[in-house]
C-alpha cells in the first residue's frame, strides 16, 4: 500500500489479454500487470468479472499465477477471484490462490440457480469455508447481481462475519445500488468494504470504505488512487463509468485499454463474449480522449 493511505486501496480487476484463437497471452498479462502495480495499484485482482475469469479454467489458473509470480510480482500484490458452482471447483481455485500466498480471495455466490435463499447461501457458503479448513482467511465476498442474478444481503453477510471471523474479511460490492452500499457500509464497516462502482467510491471512502477493485483501473489508476486518497469525486471518471456502460463492459474495457496501449490485440475476447465492433471501439476511445482533455493518438 502507498505510504499515505493504511487501507485496502486500489486493485486493478485486470482485463485478460488473448490472442485470436482465445489462447492467453502471458507476456501482455504480465507486462499490463506490471504497469498497472506502477501507475498507483496496490495490487491486481486475476480471474474477476472484467478478467472474463469464468472463462479461464484451472489449467490457465494455474499459468496465470506462476507467470506473474514468475515475473516478480508477490502474491501480496494479488487478488485471486473465484468463478464456480460447484464446490470441489470453487476449493480447487482457492486452494491455488492460497498456496500461492496471494493476498486475498474475491468470492461470488454459487451463481447457476437463481431465487435461492439466504439459507441456502449461507450453507453453500458455510460448506466452502470449513471445508477449506485452516487455510482459508482473507475472503472477500463479492456482489455483483447484475452478473450472478445472486445478490448477496447485507443480513447474509452479517450472519457469515459472525460465524466465519477472521476468515470474512471483506465485501466487494458491485450491484451499483447506493442505498444498498450506504447499508453495508453502516452494518458491516469493521469489514474491508470495497466500491465497484467507481461513481460511488468517493462517497463509499467518505463513510469508511477502503477502496475498490476496479474495471477502469486498467487505463487511469492515478486518478483513481487519488480519489480514494482524497474521497473527493471525480467528474471525468463518472463520466467515464457512463460512457463503458453504454457497451458490453468487459470488451469496452478491452477498447479502452486497447486505445491507452495503441494495441488492437487487446479487443480479443473469449467466447461466449464477443469483439467490441471497430467502430465502437473508435468511440470509445474518442470518448476517452474528450472526457480527459487527451489528443488521440
Amino acid at each position: 500500500m502507498s505510504a499515505t493511505r493504511d487501507r485496502f486501496g486500489l486493485s486493478a480487476a485486470m482485463t485478460l489479454p488473448v490472442q485470436t484463437d482465445g489462447a492467453i497471452d502471458l507476456p501482455r498479462l504480465v507486462a499490463h500487470a506490471g504497469w498497472c502495480l506502477a501507475n498507483g495499484c496496490d495490487s491486481v485482482t486475476a480471474f474477476g468479472t472484467t478478467g472474463e475469469g469464468p472463462s479461464i479454467g484451472l489449467a490457465d489458473r494455474y499459468r496465470i499465477t506462476g507467470a506473474l509470480l514468475g515475473a516478480g510480482i508477490p502474491g501480496r500484490k494479488i487478488v485471486g477471484g473465484l468463478a464456480a458452482t460447484s464446490l470441489d471447483e470453487a476449493l480447487a481455485q482457492a486452494r491455488l490462490t492460497l498456496d500461492a500466498g496471494c493476498r486475498a480471495l474475491l468470492l461470488p455466490p454459487p451463481y447457476y440457480f437463481k431465487g435461492v435463499s439466504d439459507d441456502g447461501l449461507f450453507a453453500w457458503f458455510a460448506a466452502f469455508f470449513e471445508k477449506l479448513g485452516g487455510a482459508a482467511r482473507d475472503v472477500i465476498l463479492y456482489n455483483i447481481p447484475s452478473v450472478t442474478e445472486v445478490p448477496l444481503s447485507v443480513a447474509l453477510i452479517g450472519r457469515l462475519k459472525a460465524a466465519f471471523p477472521g476468515i470474512v474479511a471483506g465485501v466487494k460490492d458491485s450491484s451499483g445500488d447506493w442505498a444498498y452500499t450506504e447499508a453495508l457500509l453502516a452494518a458491516h464497516g469493521d469489514l474491508v468494504i470495497l466500491i465497484g462502482d467507481e461513481r460511488y467510491l468517493a462517497q463509499g471512502v467518505a463513510l469508511g470504505g477502503q477502496g475498490s477493485i476496479s474495471g477502469l483501473a486498467n487505463v487511469c489508476p492515478d486518478r483513481l488512487a487519488r480519489l480514494i486518497d482524497r474521497a473527493e469525486p471525480d467528474e471525468g471518471i463518472s463520466r467515464l463509468v457512463e460512457l463503458v456502460l453504454k457497451y458490453p463492459v468487459t470488451p469496452a474495457v478491452k477498447a479502452l485499454v486497447a486505445h491507452r496501449t495503441g494495441d488492437p490485440a487487446w479487443l480479443n475476447v473469449r467466447p461466449p463474449l464477443v469483439p467490441i465492433s471497430v467502430s465502437d471501439a473508435a468511440a470509445i476511445g474518442a470518448g476517452y480522449d474528450a472526457i480527459f482533455n487527451r489528443r488521440a493518438a
